[in-house]
């Protein structure tokens, strides 16, 4: 069975919405966004432990600190690549970023090919079922441009900023060129 929860978050920010088998966290993503298409929103809303560990990170996390613990999440459907890029998003460090290149350089260099599709990150990037605690928001195109984050655009800008990224070195595309 699945359970949903609802997060109030800060000013600012979309709500967000929480999945859970009963005992690990298998969602998290951004009310009202692209993301809400992943997961499963039809669901009894239920109070789980998993929910408050969750709903305490991420009351830390929107004041601003860095965490040191992490609420226990499965992933379904990991492949061997997305299980790549994922364990690269989550040693991005709080506050910094990376580009999609950047990841595709680092997959290359790993597997001792020449080159790895950036697209083909950004799709693993983007299947990303866990936001914010697996830091996709970190991952930004390669000339600073906040592009293809499912949750929104004014979603990531405003989390790059709670870490205190120089937010001068990102720009937001144009419409209809961002997704």
């Amino acid at each position: 069975m699945i359970y949903k929860y609802k997060y109030q978050t800060p000013n600012g920010f979309s709500d967000m919405l929480m999945n859970s088998d009963g005992k690990y966290l298998t969602g998290l993503w951004f009310e009202a966004s692209r993301d809400m298409k992943k997961h499963e929103i039809n669901c009894e809303e239920r109070e789980l432990p998993i929910f408050k560990e969750t709903s305490k990170w991420l009351d830390i996390y929107f004041s601003g600190k860095e965490l040191d613990f992490t609420p226990e999440y499965k992933i379904n459907n990991l492949t061997p690549f997305r299980k790549e890029v994922v364990d690269i998003m989550n040693n991005i460090p709080f506050g910094k970023t990376l580009t999609y290149n950047d990841i595709s350089k680092m997959i290359a260099k790993n597997r001792g090919i020449k080159r790895m599709s950036s697209q083909a990150v950004g799709g693993a990037v983007g299947w990303n079922p866990i936001c914010i605690i697996i830091p996709c928001h970190r991952v930004v195109g390669t000339n600073g441009s906040l592009t293809g984050y499912g949750g929104g655009i004014k979603n990531k800008v405003e989390l790059l900023k709670i870490e205190g990224n120089d937010m001068s070195e990102f720009f937001i595309p144009r419409r209809g060129t961002a997704i």
